[in-house]
């Protein structure tokens, strides 16, 4: 069953990453975040001045390969195409939804139908 599990994903950017030498870069691979991941950022001086730069610490952290660069980091993920940032974070939400559905039954008439319980932390 392990083998089935899946943690790092591709992906293709709607526009694409420029770097300094005008090449463009749209193929990546995001993995799975981790407990870490998403806890080290929040003590991030750039986190704790502007929220809204959470995203872009998270998303360096687990963006893996983008294209040919020898690395994602803040400055990379900071010049995205607004698009592309909304792509991105889009996709992370997706891959590490927290959400869980079950089976229930209803005792008047037994029928049976999937009951989905919100991500952590809503109501």
């Amino acid at each position: 069953m392990a083998a089935d599990f899946k943690t790092e994903y591709e992906f293709i950017l709607p526009r694409g990453f420029v770097d300094k030498d005008g090449v463009l870069h749209r193929e990546g691979v995001m993995r799975l975040a981790n407990a870490k991941d998403e806890i080290t950022p929040l003590t991030d001086m750039r986190v704790q001045r502007n929220r809204a730069y959470l995203i872009i610490v998270l998303l360096s952290r687990v963006v893996i390969r983008l294209g040919s660069l020898n690395e994602v980091n803040t400055g990379t993920v900071e010049n995205l195409f607004a698009g592309d940032l909304r792509f991105l974070e889009e996709m992370y939400n997706r891959i590490n939804e927290d959400e869980a559905t079950i089976t229930v039954t209803c005792p008047e008439c037994g029928a049976k139908f999937e009951k989905e319980f919100g991500r952590l932390g809503e109501s």
